[in-house]
């Protein structure tokens, strides 16, 4: 592999570990929210496993990236799940008000379900930056060092060092994010209410698959659906912000 070609497989990476710090975001909200019931070293523990999870996946699914692409019910599958934990959590924190911490107490579930929760939350997130990296990864020109499961065995390198990386990011920016929803209680709405569109944002990929084709196969990366999603989650985030400064949670001072 000469010095140019090392350049562009550099420049992927670099461009895949920002895809992937983007999709953080999203994911990260997915993760604090989930874990936030767990006590502080039970959340940390929680995010390790789920990040080893991840990890043992994210490598299955490049193996595995060409049969997943054929199956819409997959993301269907994904949205469906996120979608599911933004309106039961959103229902619960509004609804039976009278013995509220008793019940959701009761439907939090311990720390090995909360951890099956975040790794069936992450292959939600997995296959669309899977699809993805590959998308990108092919671009590059051939090593000619063989191939792994029917892809060029740099690109492959390439893909799973973005993938590892990003979850590193997410690892961190959950923790983060936990920290900020216990100072100021009133952002877990606006995180439920952004795991929800993430639901919605993996409703369009589905039906832009090509065995569904009820919008266009490109419209989810187009520019005008990528600044609708962007634009409504900054929206989000701002609205969440602004209310959540009066339920702060009081610091002390000592």
């Amino acid at each position: 592999m000469d010095a140019a070609m090392l350049l562009q497989y550099g420049w992927v990476l670099i461009v895949l570990i920002g895809l992937e710090g983007i999709l953080a975001a999203d994911n990260a909200v997915v993760m604090a929210v989930m874990v936030k019931h767990l006590e502080p070293e039970q959340q940390k523990k929680a995010l390790f496993y789920g990040l080893v999870g991840a990890l043992v996946f994210r490598f299955i699914a490049l193996f595995l990236i060409a049969t997943l692409a054929k199956y819409w019910e997959l993301q269907a599958a994904g949205a469906a799940y996120l979608l599911y934990i933004a309106i039961s959590n959103i229902y619960k924190k509004y609804s039976h008000k009278i013995g509220k911490q008793k019940t959701k107490k009761k439907k939090e579930g311990g720390f090995w379900a909360t951890v099956i929760k975040v790794e069936l939350a992450d292959i939600a997130f997995a296959v669309d930056s899977m699809l993805a990296a590959v998308a990108l990864a092919i671009t590059l020109p051939k090593s000619g060092w063989g191939e792994i499961a029917e892809i060029d065995t740099a690109q492959f390198i390439v893909m799973f060092l973005g993938g590892v990386i990003g979850l590193v990011i997410i690892r961190f920016v959950a923790t983060a994010v936990v920290n900020l929803l216990k100072k100021y209680p009133a952002l877990e709405t606006g995180a439920f209410v952004l795991v929800g569109w993430v639901g919605v944002k993996l409703v369009v990929m589905t039906l832009a698959h090509e065995k569904v084709a009820i919008l266009a196969h490109d419209f989810p990366h187009g520019t005008l659906w990528q600044s609708i999603f962007y634009g409504v989650m900054v929206v989000i985030i701002l609205a969440s912000v602004l209310s959540s400064r009066k339920s702060k949670v009081p610091t002390d001072s000592h």
